[in-house]
């Protein structure tokens, strides 16, 4: 039985955590799926979501805001180049 708005995902457990699903999931009457559900649930409701760290936020004396493009364009172009030379 598929339930809306979840997908299917296939767990590799080594076997004694897959014993341990399978004796908890016997115990309190629950699907090893709702199980593992709520363990993931309480895992992540633990940790803070991903954030990035910094954007445009660190100092660096080569590239600036100001001469971030011409950077780029230098340096992608240096590695275009030596990428092309080591195909031939």
């Amino acid at each position: 039985m598929v339930r809306s708005g979840m997908e299917k995902t296939t767990l590799y457990l080594p076997g004694e955590l897959q014993r341990s699903l399978q004796a908890m999931a016997k115990r309190e009457a629950r699907s090893q799926a709702e199980i593992v559900r709520s363990a993931l649930a309480a895992y992540f409701s633990d940790r803070s979501p991903f954030r990035l760290r910094s954007i445009g936020a660190a100092s660096d004396d080569e590239v600036s805001g100001a001469t971030s493009e011409e950077w780029l364009r230098q340096n992608w172009k240096s590695k275009n180049r030596k990428k092309r030379k080591a195909k031939r």
